[in-house]
């Protein structure tokens, strides 16, 4: 009898189908305009208790990469190319940018896992031409309307529109993303115990709108009047007890505002707000209130996020598949310093943070969120394209809390995935090869830190420019914006600029981020759709 008891206890302790245990479940998480510093891990005084958890038991990459936005960045991350490279990104003279239809060659990931036997499941945001499941996903709830946290008006599930919900209804963004993870998996344990799954989880928090749950920013309410300067020096204080960073913390350029401007958006929001990261004790009252309250609405809508992700880990682990789900997090592009006003409108009179307000996070507190960079989203220093990276996986990477200086990029997940999985990618499409991908395996890396090498790294974006080889990183602001040139080894931080001192490196390598533009442009220049629109990219704008 003891031992039947023995063999029920084993067979209810592990996946009944021995395939897919041995297949690793992959769990992508993205969050949006997430700055640097926001988590605990990387320095941030916001509670992420449960992304904390995966970094102490997992692996932190600290030079990590993203586009500098975010539709860029998501069409990187799905195909394993440069958003140039798949007209997801602005090309010169090509139909491209974030309307730009990819090339039927560049599949998603999830096709790639497909044959395989892997289930793959969509969770929020999207920003990539065509619908998730015409592109391999299996269940989709996909919340296009980004500017509304608690009554979006444009949703579909499985690609079938939903109607608009009902303010004063409950509902919740973050939230009802997280819903709809559980239940996917739920489904999954249930129906489909026998195949591995892939899920594309894509928080809209923390971009703006700032708006979160009232009892979330309560806990924030008055932790940011001291400001941004004590804010951002004790994150970086953090960053060096942790060995995070180790380079001089950059000035803060205060010439430097939102990068687009909207002075319409200034006289609604009132006068607390200003567009500018000004010395905190140069502020009114009035000024330092309002600013304070947008960061802790900013700190809440992360504080849930993680809430959510906890939600999520439980129920992997009420599944038996945390132990073998691949975890990995991070973010889309930098802390934001836009500042404007559009969807519904801002309601001075309304609760800040509530529905009826419409606030964005502003330069003084996005410098103090991308601590210790330069710059913020849409800028390619390092402040814009910078990004967290956790990795995670108890049955697969041996480490625990250990802290990764490979110099990655989102261009690295597809390949990273497709080797932990054994899936491939396609080599060609209809009937032609299908172009190399740019990308590296991090995987290498889950042992031993050091041991991914590449080339290059390559940026544009709305005229922002740099290129990285080795620790040489050449970067320049805008298209008439003069090169600048750092040593990435020792100032990862970008404060000194070497430019004048080395004017053959300059040449060298900004002939190599021009040769590469060319390379990508003749890629993105064929196959270009007919001037009307195709099936596919009228879903495209009607989703978008």
């Amino acid at each position: 009898m003891k031992l039947i008891l023995s063999i029920l206890v084993a067979l209810l302790a592990f996946p009944l189908n021995a395939g897919a245990a041995e297949l690793p479940n992959v769990l992508l998480i993205m969050a949006d305009d997430l700055g640097y510093s926001d988590l605990g891990c990387y320095g941030g005084e916001i509670d992420t208790p449960n992304l904390d958890g995966l970094a102490s038991k997992g692996l932190q990459f600290t030079q990590f990469y993203n586009t500098a936005r975010c539709w860029p960045t998501r069409g990187a991350l799905l195909t394993g190319y440069y958003a140039q490279q798949i007209r997801r990104d602005s090309v010169p003279g090509v139909p491209s940018g974030n309307q730009g239809v990819r090339p039927d060659w560049a599949r998603l990931l999830p096709e790639m896992l497909k044959p395989l036997g892997y289930r793959s499941y969509h969770t929020g945001k999207w920003h990539i031409d065509g619908m998730p499941l015409e592109n391999g996903f299996d269940r989709s709830y996909y919340i296009q309307d980004q500017g509304r946290f608690f009554h979006p008006k444009m949703l579909w599930e499985d690609d079938k529109k939903l109607p608009p919900v009902e303010p004063g209804s409950g509902f919740y963004a973050t939230t009802a993303l997280a819903d709809h993870v559980v239940k996917c998996l739920k489904d999954h344990a249930e129906h489909h115990v026998d195949q591995p799954f892939f899920h594309y989880l894509a928080f809209a928090a923390p971009h703006f709108p700032l708006q979160a749950l009232p009892e979330d920013i309560a806990r924030y309410r008055d932790r940011y009047l001291e400001g941004w300067e004590q804010t951002r020096a004790a994150r970086w204080q953090q960053m060096q007890d942790r060995g995070v960073i180790s380079a001089k913390l950059s000035d803060v350029e205060l010439e430097v505002g939102p990068p687009y401007h909207f002075p319409d958006a200034l006289e609604k929001l009132g006068p607390g707000e200003v567009n500018r990261p000004l010395p905190w004790d140069s502020l009114t009252d009035e000024q330092r209130r309002f600013q304070a309250t947008k960061m802790a609405i900013h700190a809440a809508m992360i504080d849930r996020m993680d809430r959510e992700i906890g939600r999520v880990l439980d129920q992997l682990r009420e599944m038996k598949a945390f132990d073998n789900t691949l975890i990995f997090f991070l973010s889309d592009n930098g802390a934001s310093a836009e500042i404007m006003v559009r969807d519904d409108g801002h309601d001075p009179t309304a609760p800040p943070g509530s529905a009826a307000s419409y606030l964005c996070l502003g330069p003084g507190w996005s410098n103090c969120s991308n601590t210790p960079f330069r710059r913020h989203k849409t800028w390619v220093h390092e402040g814009g394209i910078s990004t967290p990276l956790i990795a995670h996986w108890p049955n697969g990477i041996k480490a625990r809390g250990e802290l990764r200086r490979n110099v990655g990029h989102v261009i690295d997940m597809v390949p990273t995935i497709l080797e932990v999985t054994g899936a491939s990618r396609f080599a060609t499409w209809n009937d032609r090869p299908v172009p190399t991908p740019p990308g590296h395996s991090l995987v290498p890396a889950f042992t031993t830190d050091g041991a991914v090498t590449r080339d290059y790294l390559w940026w544009s974006h709305e005229g922002n420019r740099a290129i990285r080889v080795d620790d040489w990183k050449l970067v320049a602001a805008g298209k008439e914006g003069d090169w600048e040139l750092f040593d990435l080894g020792t100032d990862r931080t970008e404060t000194k600029n070497l430019a004048a001192q080395n004017p053959a490196k300059v040449e060298e390598l900004s002939r190599l981020w021009a040769q590469h533009g060319k390379e990508f442009t003749a890629l993105a220049s064929q196959d270009v759709p007919q001037a009307t629109p195709n099936a596919k990219r009228k879903r495209n704008k009607a989703a978008e």
